[in-house]
């Protein structure tokens, strides 16, 4: 796994791929020097790298960076890779991005235009990080919770369904890229199912409660 952005949800994705025994390159706009300590503490599984050598490196590659840096990843060494896009549009971090505030694009529609040769799909930006550590359980687990993705490649959704399926998360498939506005900021499936921030651990959320708070997103 490679990670471009280092941040909540990278550091996150990252310690729970490696529980459930992955290796993770990390990186991010600032230099390997300074996930030292993280990549440290992560363990043996887990390196520093520059973006473009993570990008290299991983056979999936999360994508874990603000909208306004999407044309700082580096294109190239994704070309015919499945990566991961957990990103959100906020106008305070990101500024006024004129085909996401008219709605004529989603994110990942976006992004895929700085990564035309990627095999995006989206998923984990519906998620407070805390309650994406908190809330993972092994396979057949009652109180599995269930995350949304969306992409245009069916076999990159295979290949992120496996991946979530083995850090503790079941996945309901949400469409296509262009579909991916039904998990985007403040839609209903985004935090809300998993319960509020000030309650660190989160509550359960199964595959039905997922798939009605998709349906009930309007634009």
């Amino acid at each position: 796994m490679g990670f471009i952005g280092s941040g909540s949800i990278g550091s996150t994705l990252a310690r729970l791929a490696i529980e459930a025994g992955h290796q993770v390159v990390l990186s991010n706009s600032r230099g390997p020097e300074t996930l030292a300590d993280m990549a440290a503490e992560l363990g043996p599984r887990a390196s520093a790298a520059t973006s473009v050598e993570a990008a290299a490196a991983g056979d999936i590659v999360v994508v874990t960076v603000p909208v306004r840096a999407f044309p700082d990843v580096p294109a190239a060494p994704l070309a015919g890779k499945t990566v991961i896009d957990t990103c959100n549009y906020g106008l305070e971090r990101d500024g006024h991005i004129p085909e996401l505030d008219r709605d004529s694009l989603t994110s990942s529609e976006l992004l895929l235009r700085y990564l035309p040769e990627a095999a995006l799909v989206k998923a984990f930006n519906n998620i407070f990080f805390k309650h994406l550590l908190s809330l993972a359980r092994t396979a057949g687990a009652a109180d599995r919770s269930y995350l949304p993705i969306a992409g245009d490649s069916a076999p990159a959704k295979a290949a992120v369904t496996e991946f979530i399926e083995s850090i503790g998360y079941g996945v309901v498939d949400a469409g296509s890229l262009a579909d991916s506005w039904r998990q985007a900021t403040d839609t209903p499936v985004w935090g809300t199912p998993y319960g509020p921030t000030s309650n660190e651990k989160g509550r359960p959320v199964g595959e039905d409660a997922i798939r009605a708070a998709l349906a009930a997103a309007t634009r």
